[in-house]
């Protein structure tokens, strides 16, 4: 249908061209109206038939078509008619001459409408080159010449709108891909604008310009010249540097035909002014070219680190960001911009697969409030063409700025849409990969583990279970009910359970059910479920069931090992402490009396010394069952640590039911105690007693139990005593000595004093044993038993041993560098098992040698027996350490198991000794340590040697070494120098 309106217009046109030229002069006119008429209603019923989305600028067309038409009627209408009508040429020349800036008006709107208003300066450029070098043509060979042409009016506006007329055209022609509704019209006018430098408002053109016109608006592509364009390629293609180098070359085309026609120079103002603007121009033109060159270079470097970034992004966050840097680089530094990646959902792209640039109010809503600031924005679709199932649209890339930049970036933006669509494309295939994978894996865990996973309906019937059921459970119990599978007393619970999962509720952890296992045996199954009744692919709960047997036996095995006495099987520290705050609940809400026994035996070390710790342990046990069989059914025993025992006593109305009850942990400890080996020894032990009359706290009970067993063990051996509120002035006064020790070690207020370690032989010193003194400013000299307990609990006896061990060496080398090499003596030095758990402390020991020049065999370090209990097993490997270094290793200790510690020396304590000349029991068994220490090769050192009886026997025995006031009081390092430097025995 629009094919035979378009050649009906055409034919009907033919016709009136032939009727034009057939016509006589005076009807000449009403045929040019009649042609410009009919030009006219083909542009209506086209306008009307396409339904342009502008209809501006056909109406312009129109319009323009109209005016030419009657102007050009009036200005040939026959001589009676302008005899008649006075002034009806010129008025016709006038309206003809507007029809042309209508014309170009018309053609400025396409050309917006087309660009989408964006400015082309390269296409502009072109186009006003081109019409400079045909405003020069016109000038040289129409307007110049004839100097009677150049003075008339319109003989000079009608090339000049000509001149306007082309350089709209042109510019209209580059806007985008040329249409064919926009080459007819093009044809039309510039047929229209050739016949014009022949003789204005001739036939030619007017009749060129009404078929172009009405042709133009028949044709269905009519509608695309007022819709925006993709943006057309601003690089110089052939046909256009074709143009530009014939504009070029108009200027000197020019002076060249006018010297070989007229044999002299033109005029050359107009020729230098037009030849000055072409140059320039194409100058500018030039640049533009340079420039975009520069900035293709810097896209093309921007695209490949953009496409480097996406091969390596592994997620969608990671394409965003690359794409956000390149857009960045690919606009000139700092400019204001917006990227928004719009992931689609959908599989088709309603703008077509081309990046086009569009009004922002024209995207998505949730887009265009990102680019707010942005009125235009370039739309680029990420598409993949290459999937079997045909293009496939994976986002949007928007991309706003400044509308005259977004040109530029069509191209460029289009390329990074496709690089992020492939890397798009390549995450979520890398994605499903690993899903699929994964499902893969988790159906192999799914079959090979141990747990018994189960799928429950909705009537607790079991859809599904896994193949360790089997196992677990002794039967597939798929098709059974679940309850069926859980022991009778647990169902009830089990009911609740899954109630509450329905519900919506989430299942408390770690629920253990009973059932049924292999073999018929009772298993505990702990019990995991989850509603998945809204996920098709289960519809249902899913239950999972993991046998915590073993485990369960091996938790309670623990928890009572962690609250229990591995020894004796009493509660430890933790669980007595842990009762005692039930108690006091208890007594608060009925009024009863809660009594705590703090327990501890009497000389246990002396047993441990002198019978080893295997009777020791045996002795433990036994008071540990005495003591508890002491005790009522509602009490407590525990055992703290060591001989250290405690009673929790409760549910008593009488403060003195817990004075009966220590009496009978006395009397029950009266019994001698048989031993392995026939004979039997006695356990001893003191007891301090406090009750909640007294206190109402856990730690004031315990601390008034302590302060009370102190007083106790100072009163005697095997008596009790009550807390009373005077004992808390002693533990005031230790609070002032712990405060005063630790001042003392900052204001230097300790001293050495030197013992010396004799030869039973030659009474002569061989060594000296350091000891520490202190001088307090009110108590005069305060001896190491009245402060080293405290040191210990304080920590101050790290630095206290830290000083001493530098200033006994100190004092040695000082002996050493004086006395003959054959009177070299050696100092010992006490320390702690504190001092052993300091990190360093047998570097600190190397080092303190190094820094005195002292050698390590001059060094004896002592030790009590606790350094070497089980408890201290950590301590042997640094006493290894040290002897392997030179130092020797001296210890009060007498155990079964002498030959694999680490020791040089063994010393005999005083009370071993006190009762040597009047005890053959207790002879013999001084006897017993001397041999057993030289068996093990080790030296002994008897402590305390107070009379020569004590010393003959001794030496007798066969004890090579002794100290004691026999000897010598401890002195200073001078007077122990003049000791060995005298020469004499030093007993009185």
């Amino acid at each position: 249908m629009p094919a035979r309106w378009a050649a009906a217009f055409g034919g009907w046109m033919a016709l009136i061209a032939v009727l034009f030229v057939l016509a006589p002069a005076e009807a000449q006119s009403l045929v040019r109206v009649a042609g410009g008429l009919s030009a006219v209603a083909a542009v209506a019923y086209g306008v009307r038939r396409s339904q342009p989305a502008d209809r501006m600028p056909w109406r312009l067309l129109g319009l323009a078509v109209a005016l030419s038409s009657v102007g050009a009627a009036a200005v040939a209408a026959p001589a009676w008619l302008l005899g008649h009508v006075p002034g009806l040429s010129t008025a016709g020349s006038v309206l003809a001459l507007v029809a042309y800036p209508v014309l170009a008006g018309m053609l400025l709107v396409l050309i917006r409408r087309r660009t989408g208003g964006i400015r082309d300066r390269a296409a502009l450029l072109d186009a006003l080159t081109l019409t400079a070098g045909v405003a020069l043509l016109a000038w040289s060979f129409v307007l110049g010449p004839d100097p009677q042409r150049t003075g008339a009016f319109a003989e000079i506006a009608f090339p000049l709108a000509d001149l306007l007329l082309l350089g709209t055209l042109t510019r209209l022609l580059t806007a985008g891909r040329p249409v064919t509704a926009g080459r007819i019209l093009g044809a039309g006018l510039l047929v229209m604008v050739v016949s014009d430098a022949a003789w204005p408002l001739s036939a030619v053109g007017g009749f060129a310009l009404y078929a172009a016109a009405g042709l133009a608006a028949l044709h269905p592509s009519m509608i695309e010249l007022s819709r925006t364009a993709p943006a057309a390629e601003t690089e110089l293609t052939r046909v256009r540097l074709a143009l530009l180098g014939l504009a070029s070359m108009v200027a000197p085309a020019v002076l060249v035909m006018r010297m070989f026609r007229a044999g002299e120079a033109p005029d050359l103002t107009v020729v230098a002014i037009l030849s000055a603007l072409t140059f320039l121009l194409v100058l500018v033109r030039m640049a533009g070219i340079m420039a975009s060159h520069r900035q293709a270079l810097a896209r093309e470097r921007a695209l490949r680190r953009a496409s480097a970034a996406l091969v390596s992004a592994n997620a969608t966050d990671e394409v965003n960001a690359a794409v956000r840097v390149a857009v960045a680089e690919l606009l000139p530094p700092d400019t204001s911009h917006g990227v928004v990646l719009a992931l689609a959902e959908s599989e088709a792209e309603p703008g077509g697969t081309e990046a086009r640039i569009v009004p922002t109010k024209d995207v998505d809503w949730a887009v265009a409030v990102r680019l707010t600031n942005f009125s235009m924005t370039l739309r680029s679709p990420m598409v993949l063409g290459d999937r079997p199932a045909g293009a496939s649209l994976l986002g949007v890339l928007h991309v706003g700025a400044p509308t005259a930049l977004l040109p530029g970036l069509l191209r460029a933006v289009e390329v990074l849409a496709g690089q992020a669509a492939l890397a798009l494309e390549r995450i979520a295939l890398s994605h499903e990969v690993i899903r699929r994978n994964s499902e893969t894996y988790f159906r192999t865990l799914v079959q090979n583990t141990s747990d018994v996973i189960l799928i429950v309906d909705e009537f607790d019937r079991i859809r599904y279970a896994s193949p360790s059921a089997a196992t677990v459970l002794g039967a597939d119990p798929s098709g059974t009910l679940l309850p069926g599978v859980i022991h009778p007393g647990d169902r009830s619970r089990l009911d609740e359970v899954l109630a509450a999962i329905r519900a919506g509720d989430t299942m408390r952890e770690g629920l253990d059910f009973r059932a049924v296992g292999h073999r018929r045996t009772s298993v505990l199954l702990e019990m995991r479920a989850q509603d998945l009744r809204a996920d098709p692919t289960v519809a249902g709960l899913v239950v999972t069931l993991r046998d915590v047997t073993e485990r369960r036996r091996l938790e309670q095995e623990l928890t009572h090992q962690a609250f229990h006495d591995s020894m004796t099987g009493l509660a430890n520290r933790v669980l007595f402490h842990d009762r005692l705050g039930h108690a006091l609940h208890r007594g608060a809400r009925d009024g009863s009396v809660v009594g705590v026994l703090f327990i501890d035996l009497d000389d246990f070390k002396k047993v441990n010394d002198t019978l080893g710790h295997a009777v020791g342990d045996q002795l433990l046990i036994t008071v540990a069952h005495r003591i508890a069989g002491a005790l009522r059914a509602d009490d407590t025993a525990a055992r703290l640590g060591g001989d250290e025992f405690a009673a929790l006593v409760e549910n008593v109305q009488d403060p003195g039911a817990v004075e009966e009850t220590a009496q009978r942990i006395l009397a029950a400890l009266a019994e001698p105690v048989p031993l392995d080996d026939g004979t039997s020894i006695m356990a001893v032990a003191s007891i301090g007693i406090t009750t909640t009359p007294e206190a109402d706290s856990a730690d004031e009970l315990l601390r008034q139990a302590d302060l009370a067993l102190y007083v106790a063990k100072g009163a005697g051996k095997n008596q009790w005593r009550r807390y009373r509120a005077d004992l808390h002035g002693a533990m005031v006064e230790r609070l002032e000595l712990r405060s005063a020790l630790d001042h003392a070690a900052r204001e230097g207020q300790f001293v050495l004093a030197y013992q010396p370690i004799v030869d039973l032989g030659s009474d002569e010193p061989v060594g000296y044993e350091a000891l520490v003194r202190w001088h307090h400013p009110a108590r005069g000299v305060v001896q190491p038993a009245e402060f080293i307990e405290v040191a210990e609990e304080s920590g101050l006896v790290v630095p206290m041993g830290r000083w001493v061990l530098e200033q006994a060496l100190h004092t040695v080398a000082q002996w050493r560098r004086i006395l003959p090499r054959s009177r070299q003596p050696y100092v010992s030095v006490n320390v702690s098992v504190r001092q052993f758990r300091e990190t360093g402390f047998v570097d600190e020991v190397k080092q303190a040698l190094a820094r005195a020049a002292v050698p390590p065999h001059a060094l004896m370090l002592e030790l009590n027996e606790t350094a070497l209990t089980p408890e201290n097993e950590a301590v042997r490997p640094l006493l290894r350490e040290l002897r392997e270094h030179g130092v020797r290793i001296a210890a009060d200790y007498f155990g079964p198991d002498l030959d694999g510690l680490p020791l040089d020396v063994v010393k005999i304590d005083k009370s071993a000794i006190d009762d040597i000349a009047q005890s053959q029991e207790q002879l013999a068994r001084v006897q017993g340590m001397v041999a057993l220490a030289r068996q093990y090769g080790l030296t002994v050192i008897a402590e305390g040697i107070e009379s020569t009886t004590h010393r003959d026997l001794l030496s007798w025995l066969g004890c090579p070494l002794g100290q004691g006031y026999l000897f010598s009081s401890p002195v200073d390092g001078t007077d122990a120098l003049s000791q060995m430097t005298a020469r004499l025995p030093l007993t009185a």
